[in-house]
């Protein structure tokens, strides 16, 4: 059987006498409890009367610890954060989840998203590991990847298709607005195109426009695909993207199409995690993410 403990003092005396320590002034003391002046004064005094000692010198415009004082407060404050620690510890901690994604994919498709899961979803502390680099999922801590190309992935991974590669050419109105569209690669020659790594161009344009003239095509290049559609709402040139990386320009009004036609990847894009992980956070990002592709 555990003992009881012995009598303590009133917890609102405790308080006020932890305030006015931290400040030396019970004004201080009583905006931070949100009492007034008078309540505080009270309480201590109350405190030191049970406890037949004096905790504080009145000073004309401050207080001054006692000995006493200056003892109590030490074991008074370490009372209060073996509380605090252990109020803590009840409170449901948040999930960490750790998401990887090339930097075009978390800027272009999931931050934009972001905003409405989190707030239907606090408990969940999602962290977005954006790189170019392929992230591990041991080394990394990586819960969830989103992996551009075809299952296989690797051994005891578990995937789902999130959406395919649709390649479409956009560029801004300012741009294309009052032109008709190219027939000929030779017409589309006049536009400054925008190359990212994948450079689909060639194929693109033999494709929609025909053999591929001995024509000079003016471009920019860049090293990812977010870069180079920013390029492109810039009015800077025309781009090719994945439809959905660029829905919500289009939708906006940002960027329009150049050409009505597209072109399909060798490769889609993947949601990509651990089999061996039961995780009720996984399955919930994991649902969210493929209904938010399939809202398009």
């Amino acid at each position: 059987m555990i003992d009881a403990p012995g009598k303590l003092p009133s917890l609102n005396a405790l308080k006020a006498f932890e305030a006015a320590a931290r400040h030396l002034n019970f004004r201080l003391a009583a905006e931070e409890l949100g009492v007034t002046q008078g309540a505080v004064a009270q309480q201590v005094r109350g405190l030191e009367g049970e406890l037949g000692v004096k905790l504080f010198e009145r000073l004309p415009r401050t207080l001054a610890l006692t000995g006493e004082g200056r003892a109590y407060i030490a074991d008074i404050r370490r009372a209060f954060e073996i509380i605090a620690r252990a109020t803590g510890a009840l409170k449901p901690q948040p999930v960490r989840l750790t998401i990887s994604t090339t930097p075009t994919f978390a800027s272009k498709w999931l931050i934009p998203r972001l905003p409405d899961f989190t707030a239907r979803h606090p408990e969940l502390d999602l962290h977005i590991l954006a790189t170019e680099r392929m992230s591990s999922f041991q080394a990394d801590g990586v819960d969830l990847a989103v992996r551009y190309g075809r299952p296989p992935f690797g051994p005891g991974l578990a995937t789902e298709l999130l959406f395919g590669q649709e390649i479409v050419a956009v560029g801004s109105p300012m741009l294309l607005s009052g032109r008709p569209p190219p027939k000929t690669s030779a017409e589309f020659s006049g536009y400054t195109l925008l190359h990212d790594a994948h450079n689909f161009w060639p194929e693109f344009i033999e494709k929609h426009l025909g053999k591929l003239e001995r024509t000079s095509f003016k471009g920019i290049s860049f090293s990812q695909t977010s870069h180079a559609i920013e390029a492109a709402i810039a009015g800077q040139g025309i781009v090719l993207a994945n439809r959905d990386f660029v829905q919500r320009d289009l939708e906006e009004g940002r960027l329009i199409r150049a050409l009505e036609g597209s072109l399909f990847g060798p490769s889609d894009f993947y949601l990509v995690w651990p089999r061996y992980r039961n995780s009720g956070a996984i399955d919930m990002v994991v649902a969210w993410m493929i209904a938010e592709a399939h809202r398009r």
